[in-house]
């Protein structure tokens, strides 16, 4: 997760909630294009093949943090 971007981190935690990428752009006040740029980044530099992948394992990483 140290990789990312703030905003690609962002994108991965309201990904990881379930949104669209327009309900994503919506809430980030951005366009859909860029909300589409940051997921692929984000599955680039973590080496998933799609979003529900990024959004289990952020999800479990978080869990763990939490409980720390």
């Amino acid at each position: 997760l140290e990789l990312l971007t703030p905003h690609q981190f962002r994108v991965l935690q309201l990904m990881s909630d379930g949104l669209l990428n327009k309900q994503i752009a919506y809430a980030l006040q951005v366009s859909e294009s860029t909300i589409k740029q940051h997921v692929s980044a984000v599955l680039n530099k973590l080496g998933f093949n799609n979003r529900t992948q990024a959004g289990v394992m952020f999800k479990s990483v978080m869990t763990i943090v939490e409980e720390e």
